[in-house]
């Protein structure tokens, strides 16, 4: 009965694997920034509000599309529409590009959409959940830093500020050479980073606690067999930026119902499902801290962009 079980538990976890390289190859919507909704006879137009590779697009769709027909119930004379982006660069390419109205993205990518013409409405979450977290097996013979050296290190994107910079400017503070004396393995999303662990293809991996407390409501079984063996100091949280053209009006009815989420129990419900204790208000001046932050890692560590 043991080898049947061991081999359901297998079947279960390829089966994993396989939906999330099958989610990350399907191409993701690519409408315009603003686009009508042919069902609508009033027009109403619809903005594109995009979220960072939180988790792979499908765990991403499922978690986030609750607040957005929440924020959709508080809008009027307009809908938010959301996407999801298959990794990193193509969300950062999507606000390169000036595609999305609505951003939720990482801080690093709060400073670069600035440029692009993006503002800071919110934060998402309390800066104390914004940390780095390495994750080993139970079974792991990592003890301390220095264990790593000559082993593989995963990490679900190189610009990923809370599971890629931050655990590397640790791993630099503790007398690791980033660059030379581990290997770093880039895997496209945040499941990837802790299944790498779990299968051991990695002797370490780098997240943060919204995709592990989600990973270990969903995988039970494979959270179990790991454990989190260091934590990084927070910093500040992702942002939720607008464009600069979209209208005040839709502007603030968005920020507003944002704000006030936390307040009702189908909100609170809301926030649960994404691993997010509240919004707060925030602007641009706000994530100053980011900036010097990411020019203290780029000095000691890396460049936050490959070359």
């Amino acid at each position: 009965m043991g080898g049947v079980k061991s081999l359901g538990h297998l079947f279960r976890l390829i089966s994993l694997l396989l939906a999330m390289v099958l989610v990350a190859c399907k191409p993701t919507p690519h409408d315009e920034p603003l686009q009508y909704s042919n069902s609508n006879p009033a027009s109403i137009p619809v903005y594109r509000f995009a979220v960072h590779p939180l988790h792979n697009p499908q765990k991403l769709m499922a978690v986030y599309q609750p607040l957005m027909d929440h924020l959709n119930s508080q809008l009027t004379n307009a809908r938010l529409e959301l996407e999801a982006s298959r990794d990193y660069q193509a969300f950062e390419q999507k606000y390169a590009a000036r595609e999305p109205a609505f951003l939720l993205p990482n801080p690093w990518q709060t400073l670069q959409a600035m440029k692009l013409g993006y503002h800071v409405m919110a934060m998402a979450g309390d800066a104390q959940d914004f940390r780095g977290i390495f994750l080993v097996r139970k079974d792991s013979p990592i003890r301390n830093p220095a264990d790593l050296k000559g082993k593989v290190v995963s990490y679900p994107s190189y610009t990923a500020l809370a599971a890629a910079i931050m655990p590397q400017y640790f791993l630099h503070t503790h007398g690791i050479d980033v660059m030379r004396d581990i290997q770093n393995v880039y895997v496209g999303s945040q499941e990837s980073s802790i299944l790498n662990v779990y299968m051991g293809r990695a002797a370490a991996g780098a997240t943060w606690p919204p995709p592990w407390r989600l990973f270990q409501q969903d995988h039970p079984t494979e959270a179990a067999a790991l454990r989190v063996i260091w934590e990084t100091e927070p910093l500040l949280n992702n942002s939720v930026m607008v464009r600069d053209d979209v209208p005040a009006a839709v502007r603030d009815q968005v920020k507003r119902s944002l704000l006030n989420l936390a307040s009702t129990p189908a909100g609170s419900a809301i926030l649960s499902g994404m691993a997010t204790a509240r919004f707060h208000a925030s602007d641009d001046a706000s994530y100053d801290v980011v900036a010097q932050y990411v020019k203290q890692f780029e000095k000691a560590v890396r460049p936050v962009e490959r070359p």
